[in-house]
């Protein structure tokens, strides 16, 4: 219940800022062109808080946190008496009109940019891409890994940690190959390799797998201790009666080795009970514990006794704070919000193409899930988070469906290069068209959300 709340709450704070960002961003420019604002509302609904400011404008925070809305004076939609017909926004030249709708997304990337500005200059504990074995029967199987080796770029792109590697991985879905160059994790000899993998054929489902272990790069991970950290409740392992801090020794009378060997057993002890010797307080203890069986990514029925074990310290030499100056970090978060854009305009367009399924789109629970997470994390994940959350928000409002920002600018630029406007039935119909199809997006994305609960 508490993760519930927690979640909720991210949510509605990430929203909220988002939401305000987007429409100051209408406002500000509205203003500027001389446009009377008559209300300023973040959600939507019931007034929960409301104030008239000197400039005449209702500024509300509305019971349903889902949007917002700026409305100006619009002939179009109240009777506007003569007195302010030049401030209404229809008045306007075409110009300006497309200036004040497309301020809105412009104003998301500037946030995107903000927030990044502020998370590097804080500092972001990372880790670097250090890749120890890859996997045969994939891409990545033609790589050679004969001690912890480190990514240092995609396809020429430079990475740092692995979230640039996610990142640059994602963007080559649906491409013949992609290039990673590697190099000794201590770069002092200066040496680098470059490996062509083929991923023409390549696969695989975000819901259940990453990029970086889907295309066969087994990452490097510090020796973990069998002392259990983790427990899941109603699992198996609570079941059987171990607690936190039991030491596994042995397994099927065989003594504890390496954690990935004992996952092995338990993955393959499916309708098999496991014997695990523990050690608590200073006295051995002997636990029968019979795995749930759950299916892997590629659909292998496989046992599970939910419990994670304690976690050695990364080396020294592989952490790192990925952070800049005052000034270095200007370009930073600018180079990282193209780089976003980049990533998430692709994404659309392999949805269109097939090499993206539907299947992967996220709705508001699944964004809700991340910002619990993020923010569990520390502020600086959580500025991370609601840049990625803005980023996309900005792309999606420029989406040329009339019901959305990308929809009015459409119209507008229609306008400019014929000298007339659209003409009231088409816009009509074109804004029915695109609350359809909004609609049936929103519906799938709810869907999809449902499915992953």
């Amino acid at each position: 219940m508490f993760d519930f709340f927690w979640n909720l709450g991210s949510f509605i704070i990430a929203l909220g800022v988002l939401i305000t960002a987007h429409e100051y961003g209408h406002f500000w420019v509205a203003r500027r062109c001389g446009v009377k604002v008559e209300r300023f509302s973040i959600g939507f609904g019931k007034a929960l808080w409301r104030k008239v400011g000197a400039d005449g404008t209702e500024y509300v925070v509305a019971a349903i946190p889902l949007g917002g809305y700026v409305k100006m004076l619009d002939e179009r939609v109240d009777d506007v008496p003569e007195a302010l017909k030049e401030q209404a926004f229809n008045r306007k030249t075409v110009w300006q009109r497309i200036a004040i709708v497309a301020a809105g997304p412009i104003a998301n990337f500037l946030f995107a940019i903000v927030a990044l500005y502020v998370m590097y200059l804080v500092g972001v504990p990372s880790v670097k891409p250090v890749i120890d074995s890859t996997q045969i029967n994939t891409p990545a199987a033609v790589i050679s890994v004969q001690q912890p080796t480190q990514i240092i770029a995609v396809s020429g792109q430079k990475v740092r940690n692995w979230e640039e590697v996610n990142l640059a991985l994602v963007s080559h879905i649906g491409h013949d190959s992609v290039e990673l160059t590697l190099a000794p994790l201590t770069q002092d000899s200066g040496i680098t390799k470059s490996y062509q993998l083929d991923i023409s054929k390549w696969q695989f489902d975000p819901d259940k797998q990453s990029p970086i272990t889907a295309i066969g790069l087994n990452i490097f991970r510090p020796q973990v201790e069998p002392i259990l950290d983790h427990i899941a409740k109603g699992s198996a392992a609570e079941t059987a009666g171990l607690v936190l801090g039991d030491e596994i020794i042995a397994i099927n009378g065989q003594a504890f080795g390496q954690w990935d060997e004992f996952v092995k057993i338990v993955q393959n002890s499916v309708n098999d009970k496991v014997e695990l010797t523990v050690k608590r307080d200073q006295q051995q203890l002997t636990l029968d514990v019979y795995p749930q069986t759950q299916q892997d990514a590629s659909g292998k029925s496989i046992g599970v006794i939910g419990i994670s074990p304690k976690s050695a310290q990364w080396p020294e030499s592989m952490r790192f704070d990925l952070e800049y100056g005052i000034v270095d970090s200007v370009s930073a978060a600018v180079d990282k919000t193209w780089q976003l854009t980049v990533v998430t305009l692709k994404m659309i367009a392999k949805l269109f193409t097939g090499d993206v399924s539907v299947k992967n789109l996220s709705g508001p629970i699944s964004i809700a899930q991340g910002a619990g997470a993020s923010a569990d994390y520390g502020i600086v994940y959580f500025l991370g988070f609601i840049a990625l959350i803005s980023v996309n928000l900005g792309i999606i409002n420029l989406l040329p469906l009339p019901v959305l920002d990308g929809g009015h600018l459409l119209y507008y630029f229609f306008e400019v290069i014929t000298g007339k406007p659209v003409p009231e039935k088409v816009q009509e119909l074109g804004f029915r068209i695109g609350a359809v199809l909004l609609l049936m997006l929103m519906s799938v994305s709810l869907f999809n959300d449902f499915t992953r609960l």
